[in-house]
C-alpha cells in the first residue's frame, strides 16, 4: 500500500480515485544535507525519532494519541466529482498530475516513507455484475458518458477488456485462474516465489528460465473449462467488454438504463450471475500474466513486451486505439484493458522476433501525444520515461540536495541536481 502512495498507483475502484494521502511519516534530506523524520502521520509518538520509530513498531500508542485533523486528507475525497467531469481536456488520473502530489504522495522514493494513514471505505451490501458486449466501440462510450452525467450512485468498477485480450487470458492464464479459485489470492505471491526460485535454478544449469512457463502451459490443458459458457459467447460475439461492478442504489439505475438501451443493433448485456461476476473479473485479472505466459512461450517469434499505461483526456470520444498499419504489422498480439469510467488504458504489444523495441515503443507514444494522452497513467516513470516540469519540481522540492534515488524520470543524477 506504501508503493501505491509513492506512485499515485491508480486501480478499478471508481469511487476512490488514486491512492492518495496527506498523512505519513518519512525521513526527508533538507537543503543543507541534514536528514530528518517528519511526523506528519497525526499520531503523537513523542519528539526524538528513535522514539517514534520504536514506538510505531511496537503499536505502543492509545486511541487519544491519534488525531483526526479536518484539514487533511487520507484519500482522494474529490475524485468522484473530478472523474464526472467529461468535458474536461486532462485525463482523470495520471503519475505527473500536480494535484495530487504531496510529501509521500507521489514520492517516487525521493524520500524515505515508514508510514502512512489512509480512510476506510464501507463494503456494499449488495453487488451485481452487469456484462455488457458490443461491435461498436462508441456504444462504450456512450454508456460511460452517461453514466458519469447522470448517475446518482457511480459504479464500484467498470472494466474494459477486448476480446483479445479475454481470448489470451482463458488460454496462457488458465492455470493462475484455476490456482485462484483453489487457493486464492493470498496465495499467489507465494505461487510466484516458488516459481522464481524453480526458473533460477533451471537457468543456473543452463536450461533457460521458461521451462516453468513451458510446463505449467501444458498442465493447464488437462484443466477443465474455467470460464461460464455465456461469457465464452459474448467472446465469440463481441469484439468490445466493459464489465461493470455495481453497489447498493447503483444496480437498479445500472439496470434500468442498460435495459433501456439493449439490445442494440450492436451489442447487448447480461446481468451476471454471482459465479458468472467473479468468473469476468478473474479473467480480467490474469490478462497481465497471461501476456508474460505468452512471451515465455513464444521466445522464437516474440521479441518482447511494450507495456504502456495511458491516461486519455476526460473529453476523448475517440478512445479505441487504432494503429497505422506500420506500426501493427510489427506486433504479434495487441492487448487492450483498462478501468474505462476514468479511460486509464492498459495498453500491452507482444512484438514480433527482430523488431525493435525501444524504436517501437517511441512510434506509439508519439501517436499517444498527438491525443492528449498522459503516459505512465498509474505507475511510476521510473527511470524509463522523462519527469514532465511539474513532477520534476515536486521530486526537487522533496529531495533538494538529490540525495535519495537521483535519476529518476531522467533527472540529473548529481548532488543538488546539478
Amino acid at each position: 500500500m506504501t508503493g501505491g502512495i509513492c506512485n499515485n498507483s491508480g486501480g478499478s475502484l471508481v469511487q476512490r480515485g488514486p491512492a492518495y494521502t496527506q498523512l505519513s511519516l518519512f525521513a526527508q534530506v533538507d537543503a543543507q544535507g541534514c536528514l530528518h523524520l517528519v511526523n506528519h502521520l497525526g499520531i503523537r509518538l513523542g519528539g526524538e525519532p528513535l522514539d517514534i520509530l520504536t514506538r510505531l513498531d511496537a503499536g505502543d500508542y492509545t486511541d487519544t494519541d491519534v488525531d483526526f485533523p479536518q484539514e487533511v486528507q487520507a484519500s482522494d475525497i474529490e475524485y468522484k466529482e473530478h472523474v464526472r467531469d467529461i468535458a474536461a481536456s486532462t485525463p482523470a488520473r495520471f503519475n505527473a498530475d500536480p494535484r495530487r502530489h504531496y510529501e509521500a504522495s507521489g514520492s517516487a522514493g525521493k524520500i524515505g516513507v515508514f508510514a502512512i494513514r489512509l480512510d476506510t471505505f464501507a463494503v456494499a451490501e449488495q453487488e451485481r455484475v452487469f456484462y455488457i458486449g458490443t461491435r461498436d466501440p462508441a456504444e462504450l462510450q456512450n454508456i460511460r458518458r452517461h453514466i458519469l452525467a447522470n448517475f446518482k450512485t457511480l459504479p464500484i468498477a467498470g472494466e474494459y477488456m477486448h476480446a483479445d485480450a479475454f481470448r489470451a487470458a482463458q488460454v496462457w492464464g488458465k492455470d493462475l485462474y484455476f490456482f485462484i479459485r483453489k487457493f486464492g489470492t493470498v496465495n499467489v505471491p507465494r505461487a510466484f516465489a516458488a516459481k522464481s526460485w524453480f526458473d533460477g535454478l533451471t537457468e543456473r544449469f543452463g536450461f533457460g528460465k521458461t521451462i516453468s512457463d513451458h510446463l505449467l502451459q501444458w498442465a493447464s490443458r488437462f484443466l477443465p473449462e474455467q470460464i461460464p459458457e455465456r461469457l465464452i459467447t459474448y467472446r465469440d460475439t463481441y469484439p468490445h467488454h466493459l464489465m461493470i461492478r455495481a453497489g447498493d442504489a447503483c444496480i437498479e439505475e445500472m439496470r434500468d438504463y442498460l435495459t433501456s438501451i439493449f439490445p442494440s443493433a450492436a451489442g447487448d448485456f447480461i446481468e451476471c450471475t454471482e459465479a458468472e461476476g467473479k468468473a469476468a473479473f478473474l479473467n480480467r485479472f490474469t490478462v497481465g500474466s497471461a501476456v508474460v505466459r505468452y512471451r515465455a512461450v513464444h521466445g522464437r517469434t516474440v521479441e518482447d513486451i511494450v507495456a504502456l499505461d495511458v491516461a486519455l483526456p476526460r473529453d476523448t470520444i475517440e478512445w479505441f486505439e487504432t494503429l497505422p498499419d506500420e506500426i501493427s504489422h510489427k506486433m504479434a498480439l495487441k492487448i487492450y484493458v483498462g478501468h474505462f469510467l476514468c479511460q486509464v488504458m492498459h495498453q500491452e504489444y507482444l512484438v514480433k522476433k527482430g523488431v525493435d523495441c525501444a524504436a517501437l515503443e517511441h512510434q506509439i507514444c508519439a501517436l499517444l501525444d498527438a491525443r492528449g494522452a498522459e503516459y505512465p497513467a498509474e505507475h511510476n516513470v521510473g527511470h524509463l520515461y522523462e519527469a514532465k516540469p511539474a513532477l520534476h519540481d515536486f521530486y526537487r522540492s522533496l529531495d533538494p540536495t538529490n540525495t535519495f534515488n537521483p535519476g529518476i524520470g531522467k533527472t540529473s543524477k548529481c548532488r543538488h541536481w546539478h
